[in-house]
């Protein structure tokens, strides 16, 4: 009874931080970027429970289930990719927009900047399907829903807070469900360790860093796909821009980075020893971590690490979801300073939150949701927007067709690799990114400002 107390309690306060936070919007500027007075706490909390979803949690306990210890590195390549946001973050938030197109458009123009948000916006339904799909398997593991009535609640639930509230609302709930990530997490990872004394080290013959299961070229695609997402990211971008000032969003990203390291060592753990308990666990269509959970927690305990799961799924989800209406709501809009804007924004949001859950029915991998939608964005955008923040400049034509070409090309080799050919598919997933660098430096010059 206390696991269904504390769940009910947590999707209520969710729903009430919306309604409160919905009051407190008397600009568009509040509602896209919270006013720009994002405070440390709260952009950091923002970032950590946004990257903290489905992906990195559930995600990388099921990829312990075949890859041991080395599944860790999703989570530590995220790490990476902050530590080298770090440098940038301030020129970032110096720029003082409220999207990455809008950056890509004063770097290369009009048709550039369109370009990435039709990209983007397809790409981010795949990213918000991908916590749908993470929170319907929590509720199925937990409360005998079926996956399709889980679907629906979850999308429904993060969907209405987030339309309602707009950032104001993402930030707070976003700084709270940091808490009961972390916590919930760590509270169970101590739990086990302590009444299942057993070593770690044992428990898995697929150690770190790499195995049978995870090869070092394994590694490379992931730098390549995964790390640099948070290096020039729609969502991690989105967080910087409602930091107060600059010196907030490096130190954010900087105690966002740090805190990673030991919670991918965490939360591989848990899947670990999931495959350790349950040799035959990869064979359920759920999360790895629900067989542990309701086989090894207190009452108490199950309620607060589902507690901390849903936080996970649903605060990624609702920062995602936000960021892509914003980017498409941005031209259909001509901007952001009419209050049209954030009218046509709410409509936008209800129709990607939809057709997400029209994906997450059809699609249940998490990884595989996530996958498909990050290649595409990074084969497209992280060497162009590198460029840019560098101080490169390139021709407004050679930019566009650059992230057309790198993301098409992406896109196929993470299609075949998905479909078995994990050499060849990742060996075009590189090739997508020489030919976008090719195409973009060819005839290069510095900018002289």
């Amino acid at each position: 009874m206390i696991k269904y107390i504390i769940i009910i309690v947590y999707i209520v306060s969710m729903i009430v931080v919306g309604i409160i936070s919905s009051r407190k919007i008397k600009s568009e500027g509040d509602f896209f970027v919270a006013g720009k007075k994002g405070s440390v706490w709260q952009i950091t909390g923002s970032l950590l429970a946004t990257i903290l979803g489905s992906s990195a949690i559930l995600g990388t306990a099921d990829l312990a289930l075949t890859q041991g210890w080395a599944a860790s590195w999703l989570l530590l390549c995220a790490s990476f990719g902050l530590f080298m946001l770090v440098p940038v973050s301030m020129k970032v938030r110096r720029l003082g927009k409220f999207t990455l197109p809008q950056m890509i458009g004063d770097f290369y123009g009009t048709e550039a900047k369109m370009i990435s948000s039709l990209i983007i916006s397809i790409a981010w339904i795949g990213i918000i399907a991908a916590q749908i799909i993470g929170a319907a398997k929590i509720m199925t593991g937990f409360t005998g829903l079926d996956y399709y009535t889980g679907v629906w609640g979850a999308g429904a639930v993060f969907v209405f807070y987030t339309v309602i509230g707009g950032q104001i609302s993402v930030l707070k709930t976003d700084l709270y469900q940091s808490f009961i990530i972390i916590g919930g997490i760590l509270l169970t990872a101590i739990y086990l360790l302590i009444t299942e004394q057993v070593s770690p080290i044992v428990m898995t013959p697929l150690k770190f860093p790499f195995n049978e299961g995870f090869h070092p070229f394994d590694l490379i695609v992931l730098l390549l796909t995964y790390s640099t997402t948070f290096v020039v990211g729609p969502d991690i971008y989105s967080r910087i821009f409602c930091a107060e000032n600059e010196r907030i969003a490096r130190k954010s990203v900087l105690i966002s980075a740090v805190v990673l390291i030991p919670f991918s060592l965490c939360i591989t753990f848990l899947g670990v020893f999931a495959a350790f308990k349950y040799p035959g666990i990869h064979r359920l269509n759920s999360s790895a971590l629900i067989p542990v959970m309701m086989s090894t927690l207190p009452e108490w305990g199950i309620g607060l690490l589902v507690a901390a799961l849903l936080s996970a799924v649903m605060s990624t989800g609702s920062t995602t979801l936000l960021t892509s209406a914003t980017i498409i709501g941005d031209p259909l809009s001509d901007g952001f300073k009419h209050q049209k804007s954030v009218r046509n924004t709410k409509i936008i949001m209800v129709v990607i939150g939809l057709l997400s859950i029209l994906l997450a029915l059809s699609i249940h991998s998490i990884i595989q949701s996530l996958l498909i939608a990050l290649t595409i964005f990074s084969g497209a955008f992280i060497i162009p927007t590198l460029a840019a923040l560098l101080g490169f400049a390139t021709t407004k034509g050679r930019s566009s067709f650059a992230m057309i070409i790198g993301g098409i090309v992406a896109l196929s080799g993470k299609i075949i690799a998905l479909n078995g050919g994990n050499i060849s598919g990742n060996l075009l997933i590189i090739i997508g990114f020489i030919l976008n660098a090719l195409i973009l430096f060819v005839g290069i010059r510095t900018k002289n400002n």
